[in-house]
């Protein structure tokens, strides 16, 4: 009967009034309680990380996790840090750490005007590099070329050409007054010149002033390998980009050079920097090398 008498005052299917009937009694909706962590490292803790951070040039955060532990006697003694806090620090998970440490990387980022433009009537004669190199002599470099056009990209200025060798790492820098093909090519053949060992490769990015004519054909002329990276990965050219932090922005900045006089090449402050970054001298190798893995046609 009771059934019978709500389907009629409510239009329902007796088969829905009954789920409706034998469903769970509506109660009042509680307001769930926010539960906030308490914090689980100190002030000083996050300070030290920072320092260290700053210190060993900014790396990311799984390799300062990894970094920590041979950085103690450096913390031991210009912080002088109390076991708990040694704890700590050796606790932090590298997302933890990438949390702390997001207000300092936000501060330290800035805006740099690239002026990197594709090469497009050579880029599908140059072959791409597919691997990694393996590589048993030196000889086989990356190349790449950092702007030094400060807070504007407007007009002429200064571009240091960085050259890194993938067996010895031995790097080599040049100053370069803008992007004009013959310029990086002299530039480059200087370095080529001034090497302890053959030049035997070049792989670069795919801006104009590598994919060019003029430089595949003197690299041709010299028969010097010439390759190229993806388009925007910049992980195809993972040894010179580290060497562009290390070489030339921890040295040089982000400064404007545009002049001869003030340019990176002829200040002062350069050539403390090239006397600071110069070339590491190791064993050479008189194997015949094995180059890289090549794939020609479009990307």
């Amino acid at each position: 009967m009771i059934l019978n008498e709500f389907c009629a005052n409510t239009g329902y299917h007796r088969k829905y009034a009954i789920r409706l009937l034998n469903g769970a009694r509506p109660e009042k909706r509680r307001t769930p309680r926010e539960r906030r962590r308490g914090l689980s490292y100190r002030p000083e803790t996050l300070a030290v990380l920072s320092a260290v951070w700053e210190a060993a040039g900014y790396p990311w955060s799984v390799r300062l996790k990894a970094l920590l532990p041979l950085w103690l006697p450096w913390i031991g003694k210009r912080f002088r840090v109390r076991p708990e806090i040694e704890k700590q620090l050796l606790k932090i998970s590298p997302r933890q750490m990438d949390r702390r440490l997001k207000a300092q990387k936000t501060q330290r980022r800035r805006r740099i005007y690239g002026r990197t433009k594709p090469g497009y009537l050579l880029k599908h004669h140059i072959p791409v590099k597919t691997d990694r190199w393996d590589v048993a002599t030196p000889g086989f470099t990356e190349v790449d070329l950092v702007s030094h056009s400060g807070n504007s990209a407007s007009g002429e200025f200064a571009h240091t050409l960085n050259v890194t060798d993938i067996h010895s790492t031995w790097t080599e820098s040049r100053a370069v007054l803008g992007r004009r093909e013959e310029a990086v090519q002299r530039a480059l053949n200087e370095i080529a010149t001034t090497l302890p060992f053959a030049l035997l490769g070049v792989d670069s990015d795919n801006g104009s002033e590598f994919i060019n004519w003029h430089l595949k054909g003197w690299c041709e002329q010299k028969n010097i390998q010439l390759t190229r990276g993806r388009p925007y990965k910049k992980d195809d050219n993972a040894h010179i980009e580290q060497k562009n932090w290390t070489h030339v922005r921890k040295l040089l900045a982000w400064d404007r050079y545009d002049t001869h006089a003030g340019g990176p090449g002829e200040s002062s402050q350069t050539r403390r920097a090239e006397k600071a970054a110069g070339p590491v001298p190791t064993k050479q190798d008189h194997r015949t090398p094995t180059g890289a893995h090549l794939t020609t046609g479009q990307s």
